[in-house]
């Protein structure tokens, strides 16, 4: 008996229904999810057993060797799984350590920033964020409160905006020109009466935060709120986070907001050699 006539007495559906569910051949989102489903569970035989043939995809998989095929291209496509030659065996591909690698930048510079950030908060008795890139927003992703903070305001987590936080705006600044430009682009949403609205102006910021090595702004998002951010590298260079200091404009005014911005940035360094910069 086939696979197919197996799986039919199974669920009471024709060959045909099977093959078209196998395939992902329905066009709704059902069919789309199963077919996410499928292509995860490759990755997860081929990290489990190193290497795999069709055949044996499709025996774990349940599927006919023809789906099994499919998914395996398509991740071929990605990079995601590679094809050995002279075997015809398939194991993961440079794509997966891509995205572990995007992974482990995350969790790397939470774990080295927990010193950075509580030195800096208890220096300055401000709120410390780190926060990384996530498509058209910036994410906080490490929070340290310091002693002079009066609200219990918690930035973990939250999506900022990119041209209304300092932290937005080193990550624009140091975005590749092709990407910038599309940010720039887009409509950008208006918060206060201070939010810088004119892709121009905001081109022209931009250019002077990578010269100065931070971002600063001034009630942007939020009155009464004033925040610094200076910029965090990787090993080979790329900007690939931003270390803030926030707090109200009557602690962070004129006068402070120098003294503010010169210790972010020591901050931005310091993190930045523990992420491997500058070795």
């Amino acid at each position: 008996m086939s696979r197919t006539q197996k799986r039919s007495g199974r669920d009471g559906a024709t060959t045909a229904e099977a093959s078209a569910r196998e395939g992902g051949g329905g066009r709704g989102s059902a069919g789309a999810v199963q077919s996410v489903d499928r292509a995860v569970s490759v990755l997860e035989i081929l990290a489990r057993h190193g290497e795999a043939g069709v055949t044996e995809i499709a025996d774990e998989l349940d599927v006919h060797k023809s789906t099994a095929f499919r998914l395996l291209g398509v991740l071929e496509n990605r990079g995601l799984v590679t094809q050995a030659k002279d075997r015809g065996k398939y194991y993961l591909g440079a794509g997966v350590l891509r995205l572990a690698g995007a992974a482990a930048v995350r969790l790397d510079i939470s774990q080295e920033g927990v010193p950075v950030c509580r030195e800096v908060a208890d220096e300055l008795g401000e709120t410390v964020n780190i926060a990384v890139l996530d498509d058209d927003a910036a994410v906080n992703i490490m929070q340290a409160r310091g002693t002079a903070s009066v609200t219990a305001q918690n930035w973990l987590g939250r999506r900022s905006p990119l041209h209304a936080t300092s932290s937005g705006k080193v990550l624009l600044a140091h975005m590749p020109p092709t990407l910038r430009e599309g940010q720039l682009a887009r409509p950008l949403h208006r918060f206060t009466e201070r939010t810088v609205t004119g892709a121009a102006m905001l081109r022209a910021e931009l250019e002077a935060v990578v010269e100065q090595g931070y971002a600063m702004t001034v009630e942007e998002l939020e009155l009464g709120l004033a925040a610094v951010a200076a910029p965090v590298h990787s090993h080979d260079g790329t900007v690939i986070a931003a270390i803030t200091v926030s707090g109200p404009v009557y602690r962070l005014n004129a006068d402070r907001l120098p003294e503010v911005a010169k210790r972010t940035v020591a901050a931005g360094a310091e993190l930045s050699r523990r992420m491997g910069y500058g070795f």
